[in-house]
């Protein structure tokens, strides 16, 4: 007789999120339904209500898990350029879902897009600050502002072309150009 599973919330939780992650980001929110996301987990569906009350609040989950990634990532100054390369060189290897394409989707929930428009603007005022701007200065968090469009839109064009040498580029490879656009644009570090 085999003995009864061992419930694990927290371990369950953990891969419904990995799963989610990486569905949100290669088909988006609307094309992703909660059925792929647990049977990719392994878990039955019925999972999700419990954990998150919906796949809104399971969205929700994935942008702020991704909003905590980002933004205590950015300690240092180096860090930013490094950061944006390792996002950017994850999802096409299948390592990790990139989480700067999670920010490109929306989810047609009003929360949800909050959330996401939050970390976004977070994560553009801790690179200006990276950069030692002083708060409040327009131009500067501007300038973070397109280094982080510049970083989606690297995002968006690796997943979605094959146009080389920047879809098979790696996380060393895209950390030179990376670290030029961030010199650039915020030359007062």
């Amino acid at each position: 007789m085999t003995s009864p599973r061992r419930r694990d919330a927290a371990g369950t939780r953990r891969l419904l999120l990995e799963a989610a992650r990486r569905r949100f980001a290669r088909n988006g929110y609307a094309a992703t339904t909660v059925r792929d996301i647990a049977d990719e987990a392994g878990v039955n569906v019925a999972l999700i209500n419990r954990y998150f009350a919906s796949k809104e609040g399971l969205f929700e989950a994935c942008l702020q898990g991704v909003g905590n990634e980002l933004g205590d990532a950015v300690v240092g100054v180096d860090q930013v350029p490094r950061i944006i390369a390792r996002q950017l060189s994850g999802a096409h290897k299948g390592e990790h879902p990139n989480q700067l394409l999670l920010l490109l989707r929306s989810s047609g929930d009003e929360r949800a897009e909050e959330i996401r428009l939050g970390i976004l603007r977070s994560f553009a005022e801790r690179m200006a600050a990276a950069g030692n701007c002083a708060p409040g200065n327009e131009d500067c968090l501007l300038r973070a502002q397109v280094l982080l469009s510049a970083a989606l839109g690297l995002a968006l064009l690796r997943s979605t072309t094959t146009m080389e040498p920047l879809t098979s580029a790696d996380e060393h490879d895209l950390l030179a150009p990376l670290q030029d656009l961030f010199d650039a644009l915020l030359p007062g570090r």
